[in-house]
C-alpha cells in the first residue's frame, strides 16, 4: 500500500502579522509548527503501516522553503518520503487554489492508494482542503474519521463522527480520508529516525513540474475568493461592575447582552 499524508506549517501562536495589501498571513518561517490535526493524520498512516514493511508513507506540503521543517518532522516520526511543492506563483492561494495545487502534486506523484489529511488547519479552519483534493482527483472521500476499523487489500473500513451520529463505511482505494483528533495519540519524532533520515534529500516540485502549468490556475490568480479584510482580534480587559437588587441586576445584564447583540 502507498499512503500520502498532507501536512501544513501553521503559526504557533495568535501573534501573527497580516499583509495589508493581500490580506493573507505573513509566513516568515519563525514562530511556526506543524498543524496539530496533521499529527493525527501522520499517526493514522503509521498505525496502518505497522507490521506491513511493504507499505510506504509519502508526506507532502505546500509552502515556502522553510516548510521543509514540518516534512523533516514527519520523516523523523516515520514517513518514508517527503515532497515540498513551492513556487512564488502559488502565494496567496485560497482553499480552492490550494486544493488544486496539492491535487496536481499528487497527480505528479502518481502512485497512491490512500490519502490522509487532518480534519482542518488551525489557521484557516475551513475543513475543505481534503475533500476538495479528492474532488479534483475524482476519488471517493470520507471526512471526520474517528476510528480505523479494518484495513483490507482493496478497501478500508472507517468510522466517522458527525454532530449527532457516527457512521461506519467501507471505501475502495484509491480514496481520501480526513481524520479527527480522537483517532489516535501522535508519537514524538524519533532521535534514531533523525539519524537515519538526516541525509535524506526532500523532493522539490514547482509549477514547471506539474501537468497543468497555467499560472492563472494557482495562487491569487487561481483563487475565486478574495479576503476582504483580516485582522487580529482586539484584546480588551474592560470590566463593568453592576449594583442593585436581583431584579435590577437581571435587567442590567439583559440590556447589556441585548445591546451587544448576543440575544
Amino acid at each position: 500500500m502507498k499512503i500520502i499524508t498532507c501536512i501544513k506549517q501553521v503559526p504557533a501562536s495568535s501573534n501573527v502579522q497580516v499583509d495589508p495589501k493581500t490580506g493573507v498571513l505573513i509566513r516568515d518561517g519563525n514562530n511556526v509548527k506543524m498543524n496539530p490535526f496533521d499529527l493525527y493524520a501522520l499517526e493514522t498512516a503509521y498505525f496502518i503501516k505497522n507490521g506491513k514493511p511493504e507499505t510506504t508513507i509519502h508526506s507532502i506540503t505546500m509552502g515556502p522553503s522553510s516548510a521543509t521543517a514540518v516534512l523533516k518532522e514527519a520523516l523523523y516520526m516515520g514517513s518514508d518520503e517527503a515532497t515540498l511543492i513551492s513556487d512564488r506563483r502559488f502565494a496567496g492561494a485560497d482553499v480552492l487554489a490550494t486544493s488544486y495545487t496539492l491535487s496536481q502534486l499528487i497527480t505528479h506523484i502518481k502512485d497512491y492508494d490512500l490519502i490522509i489529511c487532518g480534519k482542518q488547519t488551525t489557521d484557516g479552519d475551513t475543513a475543505q482542503v481534503g475533500p476538495e483534493i479528492a474532488e479534483f482527483l475524482g476519488i471517493p472521500h470520507v471526512p471526520y474519521v474517528k476510528e480505523i476499523i479494518q484495513v483490507k487489500e482493496h478497501s478500508i473500513i472507517i468510522k466517522s463522527g458527525y454532530d449527532h451520529h457516527d457512521e461506519t463505511v467501507e471505501v475502495q482505494y484509491p480514496c481520501l480520508i480526513t481524520v479527527d483528533k480522537g483517532v489516535n495519540v501522535p508519537r514524538l519524532p524519533s532521535y534514531r529516525r533523525k539519524l537515519l533520515m538526516d541525509s535524506y534529500k526532500i523532493n522539490m516540485v514547482s509549477l514547471k513540474d506539474l501537468k497543468d502549468q497555467n499560472p492563472d490556475h494557482y495562487g491569487l490568480n487561481g483563487s475565486p475568493t478574495q479576503v476582504d479584510e483580516i485582522f487580529p482580534p482586539i484584546k480588551r480587559t474592560e470590566a463593568v461592575q453592576l449594583k442593585g437588587t436581583s431584579k435590577e441586576l437581571s435587567k442590567q445584564l439583559f440590556d447589556i447582552l441585548k445591546e451587544s447583540k448576543f440575544i
